[in-house]
């Protein structure tokens, strides 16, 4: 915000080289009432008309003070909590950067990402991210009542990003975003991986467990076991799917079956060096 309303006209006015009387005039007020403006002494703020007048007088843009007027009256929890958004915006602004510029030096694509992953360097940014206070201070400087914690609305907000095949594999820019940045969000309550992801189905292979439509969120941090429903990424063309899995063996080869639950699709095989990432499946929200 610009500051108080007495504040932006007072400085306005001097940069004009205008006196409290020639201001007051030009707007049809009182020297004595525009003085107590500039000095946040009245106790409500001026009426629209009288914030148009002075608008018009000092050359400001069209709405500029009743903006400030609106900001000023708005709670203080209210005020506090868009600060915090504002906060969380531009950290995830400049996580966002960070990852672009980090993964770049490390890989093509999600290659990139993946060793930033693998290293715990994405996870280490990110706690240090979640626990700066606002501005940017370190914590030891954290002031008791101006600090935030971003982690109470993020905990259990798990990035929606894009959608899962649950046919055959298919391209899938399941990490194009980085975690916990997204264009939009599903709330799941006990999900406590801060890489957890959700995607939409596609395809019927897994009725009918699992609907066209419905949303799967995935923990990368589970463990996973014969039997599990998982994200399945695969390399070397990043195709992902979405199957329940078997570990099995071809002679020296490690392997694993791709099971469709429906029996009108077959299984597929593929060896373990092909898999470049088994993410659980620990949630499932199906559309009434």
């Amino acid at each position: 915000m610009n500051g108080s309303v007495g504040g932006i006209i007072r400085e306005r006015r001097e940069a004009l080289a205008l006196t409290l009387a020639a201001l007051a005039a030009a707007a049809g007020l009182t020297k004595s009432y525009l003085s107590m403006i500039e000095n946040g002494k009245v106790d409500n703020p001026p009426s629209d008309s009288a914030l148009r007048a002075l608008e018009r007088a000092l050359d400001l843009g069209d709405g500029e003070l009743r903006r400030a007027a609106a900001w000023e009256n708005t709670p203080g929890e209210v005020r506090e909590r868009i600060g915090q958004l504002e906060e969380q915006a531009r950290q995830g602004r400049e996580l966002a950067e960070w990852l672009k510029k980090s993964s770049a030096k490390r890989g093509d694509g999600a290659r990139g990402l993946d060793q930033l992953i693998k290293s715990g360097e994405l996870a280490k940014r990110i706690n240090e991210t979640l626990r700066r206070p606002r501005g940017g201070k370190s914590a030891a400087a954290k002031a008791p009542d101006t600090t935030i914690d971003p982690t109470i609305p993020l905990r259990y907000r798990v990035p929606l990003i894009n959608k899962v095949a649950a046919g055959y594999p298919r391209d899938f820019t399941d990490l194009d975003h980085p975690v916990k940045i997204a264009d939009e969000y599903v709330s799941c309550p006990g999900v406590n991986d801060p890489t957890a992801f959700a995607a939409r189905v596609v395809g019927d292979s897994m009725l009918p467990d699992y609907r066209e439509g419905d949303i799967v969120v995935f923990s990368p941090r589970a463990k996973t076991a014969d039997g599990d429903d998982c994200f399945v990424r695969l390399e070397p063309d990043h195709e992902c799917t979405f199957k329940r899995i078997f570990f099995e063996t071809a002679g020296r080869k490690q392997m694993i079956r791709l099971q469709p639950l429906n029996p009108q699709f077959p299984p597929r095989t593929v060896e373990r060096q092909h898999v470049a990432g088994l993410y659980k499946a620990v949630m499932v929200m199906h559309r009434l």
